[in-house]
Formats: C-alpha cells, structure tokens, sequence
C-alpha cells in the first residue's frame, strides 16, 4: 500500500513518523536505529520499536530487500533511491504503507503471518514506482502486486496467489485482480505493457488512450477479452 503523507526520515538515532490520514496526524515516537546495511550501492536502514521482534523475521526482510529491490530498480526505475528506510512499528495497525522512502510494516502482522516477506517486494516497488503526478490508484497498486508475483521470493510459501477470474471483478478492483489481469494483457498483446505503463505514471503522461496505442484496444475492450478467455499458466518462486 503506498501511503499518501509525510515521512521524516533521520540521520540520528530517532525516526519520527507522520502520517496525515482523515486529518489526524500520527506520531508513534522517538525509536532505534537498530542497524545499518550496504550492498552493491543499496542502503537499508532498520529502525525497530518492536522489542520482541523475530530476529529471523528481520533478517529474512533484509535478504528480501537486498534481492528485489536491485531487480525492481533495474527494470523499472534506475534512479531510485538508493537508501531505504524500514520502519517496524508496533503502533501500526495495518499490515505496511510507504512513502518517500519509509516502508512501515506491522510487527503483528509479521508475527502472526511469518511467511508474507513478500510484503516487502510489494511495499519497495512503491518507492520503486515514485508516481508525483495522478493516476489511477487501482494501476499503482495493480502494478506492485504483479511485481509481487514476478519477482517474489516466498509467494507459495506464504500461500499468496493471484485469483482465478469470477464474474463480478473489474480491472480497477486493484491489487492481485488487476496483476493477473495485466499479466494476461502482457501475455497476450504486448510483452512490454507494464514497463510502459509504469514509465507513463511516473512521467505523468499516463493517459487511458495509452492502453489504445500499445495494444490497439481500450482497457475495457481487453478486459471484456479477459473475461472471456482469462486462463493463464502461474508460476511461483
């Protein structure tokens, strides 16, 4: 989930969070930065307010970052940032939301789900991604989780998929709907449709016709073709 707000991000020893959500601001207080680390020109700073958390949750979301975000960049954005920020937040009451550069992930849910490290892949190409100008939420969010199912190190482990097509879904239903949907659209019409699209929202020259161009229909028309023939072949690693 890409979090829409304001994130402080330190050089000391405390990490002050907020987030302006409904109007409130949230501030879970001073935390510890726990560790620093650097590999081929990545940084990942971890900053844990979590004191009983799993150290092999931690490290298993180090190795996760240090696998996919160089390929995530790579591909889509090769001027990211270069240091990333983990947050892990004890007062956060959902499962992870980022924002310039700050991926904050919920140590419950960590807890309680110890095998969804893909949540990293997920919350990492919204830095990746680093759309400043408007687009369809549905599409962001449809992009991550096909980055997800493409470059995820634990999806069959932690029993994450992508759902079979059912009448009633529609492409802007977001997250796994619509990655499997552009994974059938980048099966069958154009290799490259992710890639284009992601550029496009970055740059800020997404518009609907786009779909039109790069694959001679319009969204819609293509999930009409979905829907009536939407088998794919899924593989997970």
């Amino acid at each position: 989930m890409q979090l829409t707000g304001l994130l402080m991000i330190p050089f000391a020893v405390s990490l002050s969070f907020t987030a302006i959500a409904g109007g409130r601001q949230k501030s879970p207080g001073p935390a510890t930065v726990r560790d620093t680390i650097t590999r081929e020109g990545y940084t990942l700073l971890i900053v844990n307010n979590e004191p009983d958390f799993n150290p092999r949750t931690r490290q298993r979301l180090i190795d996760a970052f240090f696998t996919v975000y160089p390929e995530e960049a790579a591909r889509f954005n090769k001027n990211t940032l270069k240091q990333v920020t983990f947050f892990i937040d004890p007062t956060y009451k959902g499962v992870a939301e980022t924002g310039n550069g700050v991926a904050r992930y919920s140590p419950t849910w960590l807890k309680e789900h110890p095998e969804d490290i893909d949540v990293v892949t997920h919350e990492v190409m919204h830095i990746v991604q680093d759309y400043r100008h408007d687009g369809p939420g549905w599409l962001t969010e449809g992009i991550a989780d096909y980055v997800r199912y493409v470059y995820g190190v634990n999806n069959l482990k932690s029993n994450w998929t992508l759902p079979d097509y059912r009448p009633g879904q529609r492409y802007t239903d977001a997250y796994r709907v619509t990655a499997r949907f552009l994974l059938w659209v980048e099966k069958n019409k154009d290799l490259h449709i992710v890639d284009q699209l992601d550029a496009a929202l970055r740059d800020g020259h997404y518009q609907a016709s786009l779909w039109v161009r790069l694959t001679g229909s319009t969204v819609d028309q293509l999930w009409q073709q979905y829907a009536a023939s939407p088998s794919l072949e899924l593989k997970y690693r």
